[in-house]
């Protein structure tokens, strides 16, 4: 092989070299992307402390609040969405659900003639619960989640002042409307008062007396028994 042959491929080389190293060049100008100086926007997650409480769920107001100011035309309004499953007039047929009409405090699972689900009565302990405000407004919320097993298919009402309007109309369907509850009473919470006129409780046996109050004279000694 001659010199010119040699130098031939070598060049032919060196030019391939060449080419390709041009064209890296020329591909990284065209496609680079920058770092921009800002980013568009970023995001930040606040990662809970470790074994920190978990924060309060808001606290439902109480159906006695939400009645002292429902509007029983409204719930009339929100009912009718009701019909296609409840008939509300007196003597009303039942048709998907029971009739609703004198609702209110009537025992859970008893309307005659319906064949209620076996959650609704597991539910109503043999018709010793019943239909309270209370009850009525937990379960217009979430009828499956209050009753486990229902075959209400209706979704509920997350609203507060729908649950209270509906509430409120149902009150209506009766001849002898049902008193509504006080607002803020609680009986069950409530201590008792004792009876007008009834003595005061004794303390317990061994306890120590009771100290008078800051101030106070100190009780007269009792009289001796004669």
């Amino acid at each position: 092989m001659d010199s010119n042959e040699v130098n031939k491929l070598l060049a032919g080389f060196l030019g391939t070299v060449f080419i390709v190293f041009s064209v890296g060049i020329v591909s990284d100008a065209l496609f680079a992307s920058p770092t921009p100086e800002k980013p568009g926007f970023a995001i930040e997650a606040t990662e809970p402390a470790e074994g920190g409480p978990a924060a309060p769920a808001a606290e439902a107001k109480p159906i006695a609040e939400l009645l002292a100011t429902a509007n029983a035309e409204a719930g009339a309004a929100i009912f009718k969405k009701c019909q296609a499953c409840h008939s509300g007039e007196k003597g009303g047929p039942n048709k998907v659900g029971p009739d609703l009409w004198d609702i209110i405090d009537r025992p859970v699972a008893e309307h005659e003639g319906f064949a209620y689900s076996a959650g609704m009565k597991e539910f109503s302990k043999g018709g010793s619960e019943k239909w309270t405000y209370d009850n009525l407004n937990h379960f217009i919320t979430s009828p499956k989640k209050f009753v486990k097993g229902t075959a209400m298919g209706f979704a509920g009402l997350p609203k507060d002042e729908d649950r209270a309007n509906v509430i409120a109309y149902l009150r209506t369907l009766s001849d002898n409307p049902k008193p509504l509850p006080a607002p803020g009473a609680s009986a069950e919470n409530a201590p008792a008062k004792p009876a007008e006129g009834a003595a005061p409780a004794k303390p317990a046996e061994g306890a120590a007396p009771a100290k008078p109050a800051e101030g106070a004279a100190p009780a007269a000694p009792a009289a001796p028994a004669k």
